[in-house]
């Protein structure tokens, strides 16, 4: 983990890459589709095992190159396993490690585990309101049983990698506009004035908020399920 951080692997998980280099990797893509689905699944494995912070940036890239309901089904096994390696790790060798240097968040996510361990982190996975690697460590920190975490785990990322696959399967028209922004730069102004650029307002699309209340709809299931069964 140390030596990826170093040599700035995570630095080369960015949406400018894979757009400046998309149509390289479709071309490969569909001459070895199983195989190239099983790369990205161990490129996504390994940098949530190593906690890397591009879940959701990888789930969009899935989504992309391979749709959304290929790139969400790799993405799914795929976190899972990477997930539940840094859990081992972290509930092991460097547990009492992390343990010593948890902050307030941490130690809060921990807390959340002593009440329904599984509810809590299906609902946290559900709704993203912590870091996807944080979760990992927080769960492992609480002793939560493997199974527990695993099940949890799978089954409350299926929404929201469905979401974001989603996202990334309608981010073609906007790389599209962006490139042809970007080429018409550096006919009139050259390579220095311009920057192929890919921020958060590029990718705010229709479709993109459309996921968006979808999303928003996961997160209140909880919310109406216990107020059903609360009911007489």
């Amino acid at each position: 983990m140390i030596g990826a951080y170093a040599f700035g692997l995570q630095e080369h998980l960015t949406l400018q890459n894979i757009a400046a280099n998309r149509e390289d990797l479709r071309s490969f893509i569909a001459n070895n589709w199983a195989l190239a689905l099983l790369i990205y699944a161990a490129v996504y494995m390994v940098a949530v095992a190593l906690s890397f912070p591009a879940a959701g940036l990888l789930t969009v890239i899935g989504g992309l190159l391979f749709g959304w309901l290929a790139g969400a089904i790799a993405t799914v096994f795929a976190a899972t396993t990477g997930a539940t390696i840094i859990f081992l790790v972290a509930k092991t060798s460097l547990e009492k490690v992390l343990a010593r240097k948890s902050g307030p968040l941490m130690t809060r996510i921990r807390a959340g585990f002593a009440q329904d361990a599984f509810n809590y982190l299906l609902f946290i996975r559900f709704v993203p309101l912590f870091p996807f690697w944080l979760v990992n460590i927080a769960a492992a920190l609480a002793h939560l049983r493997l199974k527990t975490f695993v099940s949890a785990t799978f089954l409350g990322i299926i929404p929201i990698t469905i979401v974001f696959s989603f996202v990334g399967a309608s981010l073609d028209s906007v790389i599209d506009a962006q490139r042809l922004a970007y080429e018409e730069c550096l006919a009139q102004n050259g390579a220095a004035a311009c920057h192929f650029d890919l921020s958060v307002s590029h990718l705010v699309t229709p479709q993109i908020l459309i996921a968006l209340g979808a999303l928003g709809v996961v997160a209140l299931a909880p919310v109406i399920i216990k107020k059903l069964m609360a009911k007489p």
